[in-house]
């Protein structure tokens, strides 16, 4: 049987999302490439956002929506996830004890198992979602997939321009579009106007 526009236009769609998020993981990866431990960890922002903080949300992110709510948890274990009482933003640094090569590992494998969950299931497998509201909770693979590459894609974002704090490594497009002196004449051209407006 051949199928309907509607019905290619929708899997072209789905197939886009895991090729998108598959691009946003790549990206995650690359703005913590190369860094230390303390420049890894170190928080940059009033709220305490920190590189690995970020990974290891995002190894929570992948585990519990194209994992636990698809019926296919994984096996690894994430305490910080696990406890019940571990308060507020605990998955968003790391202790001392959890190595940024371990987090990093453990989002790998996170982004794996979700891949063979996906493929397993297909994009139209029914889902549910514990920790949303009750009556709300029941939804499909595929709108977790969108999910997880929406929250990708923010975090991913987060991650580039914390890093280009930290050394000025930004964009695979930066190197592209000028040098370094272009760079520095460029952004004294954009405080030189922003200037004029200053009260």
């Amino acid at each position: 049987m051949t199928p309907t526009i509607s019905a290619v236009a929708s899997t072209s769609i789905e197939e886009n999302d895991l090729g998108y998020l598959r691009a946003c993981r790549r990206q995650v990866l690359l703005s913590v490439q190369g860094l230390d431990e303390y420049q890894l960890r170190h928080p940059m922002t009033p709220t305490g956002t920190n590189l690995i903080g970020v990974v290891k949300h995002l190894i929570g992110i992948e585990a519990g929506y194209l994992g636990v709510c698809l019926g296919r948890p994984s096996e690894m274990s994430l305490p910080w996830i696990e406890d019940t009482e571990a308060g507020p933003n605990h998955d968003m640094w790391a202790t001392a004890e959890e190595s940024s090569a371990e987090i990093l590992d453990l989002y790998q494998r996170a982004c794996d198992h979700s891949d063979e969950v996906l493929a397993e299931v297909g994009l139209d497998a029914s889902a549910s979602v514990p920790w949303w509201p009750e009556g709300v909770r029941t939804t499909t693979s595929s709108a977790l997939l969108s999910r997880v590459l929406k929250d990708t894609a923010m975090h991913a974002g987060q991650l580039q321009i914390l890093r280009e704090l930290i050394d000025g490594r930004a964009g695979d497009d930066r190197t592209d579009i000028g040098d370094d002196l272009w760079w520095a004449q460029y952004t004294q051209e954009l405080e030189r106007v922003a200037h004029q407006f200053r009260s």
